[in-house]
């Protein structure tokens, strides 16, 4: 089927207003100040929160 009436621009706008992308919330990790994403163990130190800590492999050079 064909649509009955053309969809207006305003139209289309209002429909796509919610479609927007939305930027990665990026947290401070408390235990060594490297950038992580929240609710997630920092890569760098194990770190995720007051009570939990992984003991992370030495990185060697």
């Amino acid at each position: 089927m064909l649509p009955v009436a053309r969809t207006s621009k305003s139209r289309k706008g209002m429909r796509r207003a919610h479609h927007a992308l939305t930027g990665i919330s990026v947290h401070r990790c408390p235990g060594c100040g490297q950038s992580r994403l929240p609710h997630r163990v920092c890569s760098n130190c194990g770190y995720l929160n007051r009570s939990f800590k992984l003991k992370m492999p030495e990185k060697t050079a």
